[in-house]
C-alpha cells in the first residue's frame, strides 16, 4: 500500500536494533482514515479463509484487527496482557516475548470468547519475529479453534517471523515489507 508505505517513510522513525516507531499515526496515535483503508485491504486480501473471529493482542493490534473485522463483518477479540477481575478464574494464557517491552509478556483470553470449532484471522500491527502471532495461535489451538490467517500492518523480514510461522501453514498477508533497517534506513520489499 502506497499511503502506508509514505507515512513510514514521513513519519517513521528508525530507532535502531529492529525498532521502528511508528508513533504518529499506528501505535499511540491512530490515523483511523488510514487505519480504515489497511483494514479494508487485508479483509479483501484474507476473505477467502473462511474466519468467524478476529484475533488480535493488546494494545497496538487493536486498531489493525478492529477495521479488518469491520470490513470481513465478525466480531474482533483482544488477547489482554493482564487479567481484570471481571474475566473468569479459568482462562487460557500463554507467554510471548516482546522486542519493544524488552522481557516477556503475558496474553490472556477469556473462554467466553474463543472457543470451539471457531475460524480465527490473526491480525497485529507488526510481523517482527513472529513469537507474539505464533502466542496468539497456541490462544486460538487451546481453545479448540483453527487459525485461517495471518495479517500485518507492517512486516520485518530480517527478523523472520514469516519463516517461524509458515508451520501454521496458513496464508500471511503483510501491507507493508521492510526488507532492511541497517545504518538509519528504511527499505522496503519490491513490489
Amino acid at each position: 500500500m502506497d499511503a502506508l508505505q509514505r507515512r513510514i517513510l514521513t513519519e517513521g522513525r528508525n530507532l535502531g536494533n529492529g525498532i521502528l516507531k511508528v508513533d504518529s499515526f499506528l501505535n499511540h496515535q491512530v490515523d483511523p482514515v488510514l487505519l480504515d483503508e489497511c483494514g479494508r485491504e487485508l479483509a479483501a486480501r484474507l476473505a477467502g479463509a473462511g474466519a468467524t473471529k478476529v484475533l488480535t493482542a493488546e494494545i497496538s493490534g487493536i486498531a489493525p484487527a478492529l477495521t479488518t473485522a469491520r470490513h470481513l463483518g465478525i466480531p474482533l477479540v483482544f488477547a489482554r496482557k493482564s487479567k481484570p477481575i471481571t474475566m473468569p478464574d479459568q482462562v487460557f494464557l500463554t507467554l510471548a516475548p516482546s522486542h519493544t517491552r524488552g522481557g516477556t509478556v503475558e496474553l490472556i483470553v477469556s473462554p467466553e470468547y474463543l472457543s470451539q470449532h471457531e475460524r480465527i484471522l490473526i491480525i497485529d500491527d507488526f510481523l517482527a519475529s513472529g513469537q507474539t502471532i505464533l502466542g496468539l495461535a497456541r490462544l486460538a489451538a487451546a481453545a479448540g479453534a483453527t487459525v485461517v490467517g495471518i495479517g500485518a500492518i507492517i512486516e520485518k523480514t530480517f527478523e523472520g517471523g514469516r519463516a517461524v510461522l509458515a508451520a501454521l501453514h496458513v496464508p500471511i498477508e503483510s501491507l507493508a515489507v521492510i526488507v532492511d533497517m541497517s545504518e538509519g534506513r528504511i527499505v522496503f520489499s519490491e513490489p
